[in-house]
């Protein structure tokens, strides 16, 4: 199922990756290539569990000074369509269990392009108070950032 976004929920960002689509699902895929564009330079990513199932764990922790890694995302994986989507959610940890705290649902598309692959981000919000809430903390820039990275590990 494709839906358009909701303006007034979800935030969107969008790039052609230079690089062939298998390569970019490969890097979204492989917790080794996850770890090197996950989250933006210099801050570090490591990945404690990445089960790509319906139901599995999504589970990074981030490192932002060098030091100790500390919980970063622990998530759910709610599809996981070979090659062209991913859809995961922290209002679920592996399991389907309930988690505290909901923030997001995000579905990232892959589509094969003239020039590589058109890569599509969205987080959906449950509220307009979170959509606006995760655009004043940095949305567009940070996840713009790791696009952008996760193309330079790629298109190389």
């Amino acid at each position: 199922m494709t839906q358009s976004p909701n303006p007034e929920l979800d935030l969107t960002i969008s790039r052609v990756i230079k690089a062939p689509r298998q390569v970019v699902w490969s890097a979204w895929t492989d917790p080794a290539s996850f770890e090197q564009w996950w989250v933006p330079a210099p801050a570090r990513c490591r990945v404690a569990q990445m089960d790509l199932r319906p139901g599995g764990a999504f589970i990074t922790e981030i490192s932002e000074d060098g030091g100790a890694f500390a919980p970063h995302l622990n998530a759910c994986f709610l599809a996981v369509d070979e090659g062209e989507r991913i859809v995961f959610t922290d209002a679920l940890a592996g399991g389907w269990r309930p988690t505290e705290q909901a923030f997001m649902t995000a579905v990232i598309t892959l589509k094969d392009h003239p020039q590589g692959t058109d890569y599509v981000a969205t987080a959906m919000h449950k509220n307009p108070a979170d959509r606006t809430s995760h655009e004043e903390m940095g949305f567009h820039d940070g996840w713009g950032t790791v696009i952008g990275q996760l193309a330079k590990l790629v298109e190389t």
